[in-house]
């Protein structure tokens, strides 16, 4: 796999060392990790990652959603 290009989320503090990074493949899967655990990487598609979002802004606890079959990539690993 080339080396991932990781990016820090604007909403992770400077100081406190709980950091998430997103960084996308070649094939367009993307690559979840937290700075506490950097070896422990989620893999999702933008669409699922889309419905955590949303789900975590919406303050929900159900998941995953319940639309299966929506095209993503979107196995976690």
């Amino acid at each position: 796999m080339p080396q991932l290009a990781w990016q820090k989320s604007s909403f992770s503090g400077d100081e406190s060392g709980n950091c998430i990074y997103l960084a996308a493949t070649p094939d367009g899967t993307l690559r979840l990790r937290e700075s506490d655990a950097p070896d422990e990487i989620i893999t999702t598609g933008p669409v699922r990652l889309g419905h955590l979002i949303r789900a975590v802004k919406a303050d929900r606890s159900t998941w995953p959603p319940h639309a299966a079959g929506h095209g993503d990539n979107g196995a976690a690993s």
